[in-house]
């Protein structure tokens, strides 16, 4: 993504998928990780499983397995990997230019490359799982080297925010036939997605980093839920409607009451908030600090 009871599924169907909750693992209130971790996904056996980007050397990168607090690596020589999902038989992460499906045994191949996309691509990031458990949504954030300017993202109304090149999409990638096609096109109000997800009616979701939107479809329209999050990374929602956003440029996770859309801060003074797991049934998010190499607990 990318609701997180169990990536992008509905709390019924959770129930449908074999290990998805064997046992309930307590997840420490701060915990090492390694360096520059992304997101965070529940998986084989109940355990944790978190992209681990390394140090920018091609291979050094990891998925980690988190067990009762215990860290291990679970797949290894992979670039910089992003968004990971997970729909009960397999992982899904995606890795600059590619996604990886990984086998319960941490073994892993392409499930699709650049040359496979109907469009250009620029740089995959989140992914999150259909309700229905057949397709894997990925976010191309496009353009993102355009959005900084010498004190940070350029300001919205300034001529090189403007100048911004509009190609940032969502994709669908069909679990079974391997077909990809263009689930969200470029819009204006997300020339960069980054945070991807479903919410409890089963609409898309979308986090737009240098806007700073939370979007979602409706009625096949492209609406703001709320704005103001800029550097907006992971999105999610609740079974009560309630909205979830994290933003990695300013440390902050907000919560966005789904009735009145008013706002609060979860958590904030962190040095980056990537993309966090919503487990609601444990009353929890699960969230990686990029920067610092940590997952932070937040008790809900």
């Amino acid at each position: 993504m990318n609701h997180k009871l169990f990536p992008s599924l509905t709390a019924a169907a959770l129930f449908l998928i074999p290990n998805a909750q064997s046992e309930t693992h307590q997840f420490p209130e701060l915990l090492e990780i390694g360096s520059r971790p992304e997101s965070i996904t529940k998986g084989f056996d109940g355990d944790y499983f978190v992209t681990v980007m390394g140090e920018k050397e091609p291979g050094d990168a990891h998925i980690a397995r988190v067990h009762k607090g215990d860290v291990s690596i679970f797949s290894e020589e992979m670039d910089e990997p992003k968004g990971i999902a997970f729909d009960g038989t397999h992982l899904y992460a995606t890795d600059l230019d590619r996604v990886w499906k990984i086998a319960a045994d941490g073994t892993k191949r392409e499930l699709a490359v650049a040359e496979d996309f109907p469009v250009a691509i620029e740089y995959l990031n989140d992914a999150a799982i259909s309700p229905e458990g057949k397709s894997l949504f990925i976010t191309d954030m496009g353009a993102r080297g355009g959005i900084w300017g010498p004190d940070g993202f350029w300001p919205l109304d300034s001529d090189e925010a403007k100048a911004l090149p509009v190609i940032g999409r969502v994709f669908e990638i069909n679990l079974s036939n391997l077909e990809i096609k263009v689930a969200v096109d470029t819009d204006p109000l997300m020339p960069c997605p980054n945070g991807v997800g479903f919410g409890k009616d089963g609409q898309i979701m979308v986090g737009a980093f240098f806007t700073g939107n939370f979007l979602e479809i409706r009625d096949d329209q492209l609406h703001v839920v709320a704005d103001g999050f800029r550097g907006a990374d992971a999105v999610e929602q609740d079974s009560n409607g309630n909205y979830y956003v994290s933003s990695w440029k300013f440390g902050k996770v907000w919560k966005i009451d789904g009735a009145s859309k008013e706002v609060t801060v979860l958590i904030e003074g962190l040095q980056s908030a990537a993309d966090f797991y919503l487990n609601e049934e444990e009353g929890m998010i699960l969230l990686p600090d990029m920067l610092a190499g940590t997952i932070t607990r937040i008790d809900l």
